[in-house]
């Protein structure tokens, strides 16, 4: 049984939120890189933290976190602006999550927030 729709996670329990929350004051993002075509970054989490992950956040054959969608690394109290997509574990540090996003993600998304603003306005007149 298949869906037409990407995959969209799963969120955490309020009890499982409480238990991850305990170790948000810990994660440490690093500064940001960028190549050609992204900005990148990792964020390390505790490594206690790891213990208290749902096991299905975790991928059975690596032993790392799998993939994560926006909504599960943001309910594990990663914070950051919008755009960073999860892309890779780091299989000998399982505790660092990679992320990236394109460059100019945060000037692309001002444009197109301004041109719908112009759009509603016109619309309206």
């Amino acid at each position: 049984m298949f869906s037409n729709h990407p995959f969209q996670g799963r969120k955490l329990t309020e009890q499982e939120r409480a238990r991850v929350l305990e170790f948000q004051e810990s994660i440490h993002y690093s500064p940001r890189y960028s190549d050609d075509t992204h900005e990148y970054r990792h964020v390390m989490l505790p490594k206690a933290m790891l213990k208290v992950i749902p096991s299905d956040y975790f991928n059975s054959e690596t032993g790392t976190l799998r993939i994560l969608t926006e909504d599960e690394w943001r309910g594990l109290g990663v914070t950051q602006s919008l755009g960073w997509e999860h892309y890779e574990c780091h299989a000998p540090e399982p505790h660092i999550l990679l992320f990236k996003r394109p460059l100019n993600f945060e000037a692309d998304l001002r444009v197109a927030q301004q041109q719908q603003q112009q759009q509603q306005y016109a619309a309206g007149h």
